[in-house]
């Protein structure tokens, strides 16, 4: 088996013994639990996409390590084309989701574990870009969702890693043994951590000496021993919990997700350990995964932007202002900026260069580039979405309301009948579309799934000031100085 369905995909979370806290409390079946069940349905949408043959070329891709057919979210990037393509399906997959489809950290450390591990065994001898390999070939054999955990909790931000008063505030190991070692800590901000059949846990900030035993990287199963998950809330969560909600929430069959997962005294066996000590490659761990996942967001939020521009436009129809000039520019405005994004996306992808290990990486000026434009452009798209909307989008009554055979007028109206009347649009245009479009908006805009595009646009894989540290490390200043006095005529 190479391509599971999403059905097949949802029936292999039921076989896990995964360890979910929300509200205070265990939840038994999570699979079905109505505020974590849209986010697996956008799961499910990068298996379901990867079996129609109409999105075969950008939803799978052939395995440099078995030469089948594979789901291209597990795949190893093996050109620029690779990186274009990866690029394109995020587009895809956020046009048909409108929110957070939660592989793309996977794929994204994939790619960053191998050509890292490829060189630590270079100066070190070890072994463990085969150990990876051939966990991945396992990954690809199955189809399975994998975690890509980065973010420590981190603590006080001005002490390193050993210096913290807890030591678990960041990964690390406390016991190694000749089978393997003994993690404790968590990660947090982890996006679909709880969706996920496995986890591969990598560094997140560059290290020196003392900080060794935080230097690691390894694979574990989402339901090892020792390890559980807190599900992180969301903006209007409790709505999917109300009986017969559907107007109400907005994107009601998809949705993001994020959790803290905790690593307390969970046994790594050393076939799964991909970095153990050695610091001097922590950096570049995380330069290169954070590339990869920033060039991602020219992609994934591109998707979700399409969607917001369109329900914009609805919006703007069904209140009958679609023909304004104010409301041509802003939806003008909104489409501009969102092609932007997808040029950056593009653009760092074509510009790719072959890594040691053989698989490709993105030029990371302009991976970093795109994900600080990713900082600043959806809050703009959010604005003028909001603006064409009007403040009905955050204003209007209840769902219940709307449907309510309360009498409250004089002529025996009902509440229900009352809503429906003093909201409505166009006549052509029901009063329960309208109010469609505009939870929709506020379910993108302000939201659940703010989570998977406007909040996260900002800080998800790194906030602004981490891409603007990249960006002077990158920007090679001193060679555009050379070029300026070289033309001017200076020859200091």
């Amino acid at each position: 088996m190479s391509l599971m369905t999403g059905a097949e995909y949802i029936e292999s979370l039921r076989k896990l013994n995964t360890r979910v806290y929300m509200f205070g409390e265990k939840i038994e079946n999570w699979v079905d639990h109505p505020v974590i069940r849209p986010s697996i349905n956008c799961v499910a949408m990068t298996y379901e996409l990867a079996q129609n043959p109409e999105y075969a070329d950008l939803m799978t891709a052939k395995s440099s390590i078995t030469g089948k057919t594979v789901n291209r979210f597990t795949h190893l990037h093996q050109s620029t084309d690779d990186l274009i393509k990866k690029v394109k399906m995020q587009r895809l997959l956020g046009q048909k989701t409108a929110s957070c489809f939660q592989r793309c950290v996977g794929m994204d450390a994939f790619n960053a574990v191998y050509s890292t591990t490829y060189e630590i065994d270079e100066k070190y001898g070890t072994e463990y870009n085969g150990r990876f390999l051939k966990f991945l070939e396992m990954v690809q054999e199955e189809d399975l969702v994998v975690d890509g955990a980065m973010t420590d909790p981190k603590g006080d931000r001005a002490k390193a890693p050993h210096e913290q008063a807890d030591p678990d505030l960041y990964v690390h190991i406390v016991e190694r043994r000749e089978d393997g070692i003994i993690v404790c800590g968590a990660k947090a901000h982890q996006t679909g951590s709880i969706n996920s059949h496995w986890h591969i846990i990598m560094p997140t900030i560059a290290m020196r000496e003392a900080d060794a035993d935080y230097a690691v990287s390894f694979a574990c199963p989402s339901d090892a021993e020792g390890l559980f998950m807190i599900y992180g809330r969301q903006s209007c969560d409790t709505r999917k919990l109300e009986e017969g909600a559907d107007v109400d929430l907005g994107n009601k069959q998809f949705g993001g997700q994020e959790a803290l997962v905790v690593f307390d005294h969970v046994f790594i066996p050393n076939e799964y350990i991909f970095m153990a000590g050695e610091y001097d490659f922590a950096g570049m761990m995380v330069e290169r995964f954070a590339g990869y996942h920033r060039q991602s967001y020219g992609g994934c939020k591109v998707g979700v932007g399409d969607v917001v521009i369109g329900a914009a436009a609805v919006a703007a129809e069904y209140n009958g202002a679609e023909k304004a000039s104010a409301v041509k520019d802003k939806l003008i405005e909104m489409t501009h900026l969102n092609e932007t994004l997808y040029c950056c996306g593009i653009a760092c992808s074509s510009q790719g260069q072959q890594t040691k290990a053989g698989n490709y990486q993105i030029d990371l000026l302009l991976a970093n580039v795109c994900k600080q434009n990713v900082t600043r452009f959806p809050y703009e798209i959010v604005r003028l979405a909001e603006d064409i909307a009007g403040g009905l989008m955050v204003t209007m009554p209840s769902e219940k309301d709307f449907n309510s055979a309360t009498v409250a007028g004089r002529n025996g109206e009902t509440i229900g009948e009352i809503c429906n009347k003093y909201f409505a649009g166009r006549p052509e245009v029901s009063t329960e579309d309208r109010m469609r479009i505009l939870r929709f908006l506020e379910n993108i805009c302000l939201g659940a799934s703010a989570v998977g595009y406007r909040t996260e646009s900002l800080h998800g894989a790194g906030s602004p000031q981490a891409q603007r540290i990249m960006i002077g490390r990158q920007g090679n200043i001193q060679g555009k100085k050379e070029l300026a006095k070289r033309i001017a005529g200076i020859e200091k």
